[in-house]
């Protein structure tokens, strides 16, 4: 037993920096909402709007709020259930709102600098996180671009023909909207550009947004504390309530238990070689595009089994970071290939958490959504055909 204790605890120590980012998430996603930048964003969202082009105008700011917030949660939770009660006050099919929701939530929590999947891939992989990013926004910009062609077709034939929203006038109504409020959002994406640690970027957002939330929507400096600690909720009756609520450092535990939990696995499984059958099929694949096809087929067989975006994530590169290794792709090539394939697919398996919790958030079909979130199946269907380009003029060279 003490052995086994030994083993998962040395598996479990890779999960401590990606549980010190979950804090910070947790207090940027309350504090954002008491400092108004959520409720900013969903406003001036709001007003961009085009009825006639709803279904990719939610896969859009889906993708620009979860980018901001690094979250496919919180973007759902957000955003995401405002968007898809406009949906079905406006006749639209919710499935399909639902699909452009899930699409663009995924989007950011796969590249964000504040995901923590991203963080969590950087650090098993070893790399930094910046040029995966970069590596992430590189190859996702065909999918993406593609997804925006068939949103748009799907936004012609289904537009939004009635709309009772009265939720600008109660964002108004409760907080003092000014862009100062967009100062905690602005600043990640600013120290991202200039390429700043993600935990600095993370603490800038958070004291901009305790500073915010102190002088310009007036909440006492125990309030504040109450809200980073235990996630935000407005005190009044308001459509809003149900809307903005959450985050908090304490809402983060079952995901950090989850992480540590997953990570205590793969350090079982790396030092008893539990696994080590798997070992012989899987250095079987020897290109690059072959390669990436066994990670795919591994990140679905444990996406399903495990449940859980991040036991795919740490399980796949258990299993397929030796195959990187023998065939000499670099560790930012494994980083690249377990987003775009680990944290996509996940979501489109109806009882992995990262489909049922934002399902069920939303209220909606558990399945329902699948065939319209495009870009969830066409980042790793995509891939193929750009690896076989990349295998080709590495020969060239």
């Amino acid at each position: 037993m003490k052995e086994i204790l030994r083993m998962s605890y040395q598996g479990g120590k890779k999960s401590f920096i990606v549980l010190r980012i979950l804090v910070l998430v947790g207090a940027i996603t309350s504090l954002w909402m008491a400092s108004g930048t959520t409720p900013a964003i969903l406003y001036y969202g709001i007003q961009l709007i085009n009825p006639r082009l709803f279904i990719m105008y939610a896969f859009l700011i889906s993708s620009v709020v979860s980018f901001l917030l690094g979250t496919s949660f919180g973007t759902v939770s957000t955003v995401g259930l405002s968007l898809i009660l406009m949906a079905k006050s406006g006749n639209i099919d919710a499935d399909i709102a639902a699909g452009a929701i899930m699409a663009g939530a995924y989007f950011g929590d796969r590249c964000s600098p504040m995901s923590s999947s991203a963080n969590l891939v950087a650090h098993l992989t070893e790399t930094d996180l910046y040029p995966n990013i970069k590596n992430m926004l590189k190859t996702g910009m065909l999918p993406f671009m593609v997804s925006i062609f068939f949103y748009l077709l799907l936004s012609l034939y289904h537009p939004l023909t009635f709309t009772e929203n009265s939720m600008a006038p109660e964002i108004l109504n409760i907080f003092g909207l000014h862009w100062v409020a967009l100062l905690p959002a602005l600043a990640i994406l600013i120290l991202a550009i200039l390429r700043v640690d993600v935990k600095i970027s993370m603490l800038v957002s958070i004291l901009l947004a305790v500073i915010i939330s102190f002088y310009l929507q007036h909440y006492k400096a125990l309030e504040i504390v109450k809200i980073m600690l235990f996630g935000y909720d407005l005190d009044q009756a308001s459509p809003l309530k149900t809307i903005l609520k959450g985050g908090g450092i304490m809402s983060m535990w079952k995901v950090s238990v989850v992480v540590f939990v997953s990570c205590c696995w793969a350090g079982l499984f790396a030092e008893t070689n539990l696994l080590e059958d798997l070992d012989g099929i899987l250095l079987k694949a020897k290109s690059r595009p072959a390669t990436f096809l066994m990670t795919m087929t591994i990140s679905i067989i444990t996406a399903i089994l495990g449940c859980s975006q991040t036991i795919a994530i740490v399980l796949t590169n258990s299993l397929m970071n030796k195959v990187y290794v023998r065939n000499k792709f670099d560790s930012y090539q494994l980083a690249v290939d377990l987003e775009n394939t680990c944290v996509p697919l996940a979501a489109i398996i109806p009882w992995n958490t990262a489909a049922f919790v934002p399902t069920s958030t939303m209220n909606v079909s558990l399945i329902g959504f699948i065939p319209y979130a495009f870009f969830l199946y066409l980042l790793p269907l995509t891939q193929i055909p750009y690896l076989k380009f990349w295998v080709q003029s590495r020969k060239y060279d």
